[in-house]
């Protein structure tokens, strides 16, 4: 019997995803990477280009000493062992919007290589563990191609305005065993360049685009077999890299296991994510480096990086996402969870929430006060926080007269909700709506006549059925709203007992 046979009879397998991820990032530059051109995104077509841009001849392009130093800090970041000895070479293809006809890339000498970033996931589906960076190098972006087959023209037209635009290409190792492992890779990727601020990595606007390569490895009777390698494109959000991942690993699993191909008996493929359908289609056979025709550009000089560059790209990076994780756990004695959340939320939120919490010494509630109740108003609002209207100390004094028992926490987050309204400080909103502080024996007083107007729910919790007594709390938030329901729950058992 035939390997081929064999494997498409074995429907039992057991089967290792290994996932590749191709990461471009467009650097936070002004202008293009060997040209003055903007990069402003939304102009119109066709003009933001020039001579250098558009490659024409007798044009000589001068590098973008900003875009070498974005790139240098965040190779920093990503652990990367940084040469000190780096080229440019011609990356040449054919296709109507890159003009030149290559485009400038780095090949065998990067400026950078060997790195790692390290993910872990919240809900604790993966073991936390280092994604190995292959290289990450500085490259221009090609055009855009725009296809209007939805209008049934079939027409294409090209924009040339990105010809030229800073990328970053972040290529890691095929270390991720599954689709939420990818996420959570791009996810911590895409936090530390907005930390660094070398990108605003916006997906929509093409400031960071992601390809995968991903392949299985199958456990048969007959040893490991690795089915040929697909890169996966056309992926505009990374839940769409998620879902593209989960759809592409059962489909070469099917048809491994339909015809029992394997790495080497076909071509390796691009596929492209089709968003609507949920699937991925056929492209093309996928290129290997020999089809580029790379070769060392000769309009550029080499880089050398000295040990003072690398000092200062590294004196520049800040406190990075995994550090301030670690720091606000320790710090204020909240979870994994609670400061992977505020921390995904930027920098400014952060700093939020640190002053929140050491003006109100609680770390806990100041955690869960801004993540169930500023974030919630930021997201229905769509604001950031340097908007939000209630400052981080107004917050924290909220946070201290609800833990004093002075108002109950509902009732707080009406005060907090007419703070953000109107503008107004904590002292004023509460006058404004008439919350008072009911003192002890008032409350006291209240219960007892509670008490003898339900006879009923006396006997019931004598009886033993307690919970009975969350009507009589019902009943004191009606005749006061600025009681606090636990302490007149507690007072009614008390008196209930010695009757």
């Amino acid at each position: 019997m035939s390997e081929q046979n064999t494997a498409s009879e074995y429907t039992a397998s057991e089967y290792t995803v290994i996932i590749g991820l191709e990461v471009h990032v467009q650097l936070a530059t002004d202008s293009k990477l060997f040209c003055g051109c903007s990069t402003q995104f939304g102009a119109p077509p066709n003009t933001q280009t020039c001579e250098v841009c558009i490659g024409m001849p007798g044009t000589l392009p001068v590098m973008n000493r900003l875009a070498f130093e974005l790139s240098l800090k965040t190779a920093v970041a990503l652990n990367c062992e940084i040469p000190r000895f780096t080229k440019w070479d011609r990356k040449q293809y054919y296709y109507p919007d890159l003009p030149k006809g290559y485009q400038i890339s780095q090949f065998d000498l990067p400026m950078s290589l060997n790195g790692w970033l390290a993910i872990s996931d919240p809900k604790n589906r993966f073991e936390p563990k280092k994604i190995g960076i292959i290289r990450a190098h500085l490259e221009e972006d090609a055009g855009k191609s725009m296809h209007d087959e939805a209008a049934g023209k079939d027409d294409s037209r090209i924009d040339l305005n990105r010809c030229g635009t800073p990328l970053l290409e972040i290529v890691s190792e095929p270390d991720m065993r599954s689709a939420a492992e990818a996420k959570a890779y791009l996810t911590e990727l895409k936090l530390l360049l907005n930390y660094l601020g070398v990108s605003d990595c916006n997906m929509q606007e093409g400031s960071l685009r992601v390809d995968a390569n991903i392949n299985l490895h199958v456990d048969t009777p007959q040893g490991k077999v690795a089915t040929p390698i697909v890169e996966v494109k056309n992926m505009n959000s990374f839940r769409a890299v998620e879902r593209a991942l989960e759809y592409e690993a059962t489909r070469q699993f099917d048809l491994w296991r339909e015809t029992g191909q394997r790495q080497g008996d076909v071509p390796k493929q691009t596929r492209g994510w089709d968003e609507a359908a949920q699937l991925t289609r056929g492209q093309r056979s996928k290129e290997e480096s020999s089809d580029y025709r790379y070769f060392p550009e000769p309009d550029l000089v080499p880089i050398i990086t000295t040990d003072e560059q690398i000092a200062r790209g590294k004196e520049s990076l800040g406190e990075l996402p995994a550090v301030l994780r670690k720091r606000l756990e320790k710090t204020y004695r909240i979870t994994p969870y609670d400061a992977d959340v505020l921390v995904n939320q930027g920098r400014e939120l952060v700093d939020y929430y640190v002053e929140t919490a050491e003006t109100c010494g609680d770390g806990k509630l100041a955690s869960n006060w801004v993540q169930q109740d500023v974030l919630r108003t930021l997201n229905q609002q769509e604001i950031g926080i340097s908007q939000f209207p209630v400052a981080a100390a107004e917050l924290a004094q909220l946070i201290e007269v609800v833990r004093a028992g002075k108002i109950t926490t509902s009732r707080g987050r009406e005060v907090l909700a007419e703070m953000t309204t109107s503008g107004k400080p904590l002292g004023e909103t509460i006058e404004a709506m008439g919350i008072q502080q009911v003192d002890e024996s008032a409350l006291e007083d209240l219960c007892r006549k509670l008490l003898e107007a339900n006879p009923k729910i006396v006997a019931q919790v004598k009886e033993g059925k307690v919970k009975a007594a969350g009507a009589l709390v019902g009943q004191a938030k009606q005749k006061n709203p600025n009681i606090n329901p636990a302490r007149v729950r507690e007072i009614c058992l008390q008196l209930i007992e010695r009757m």
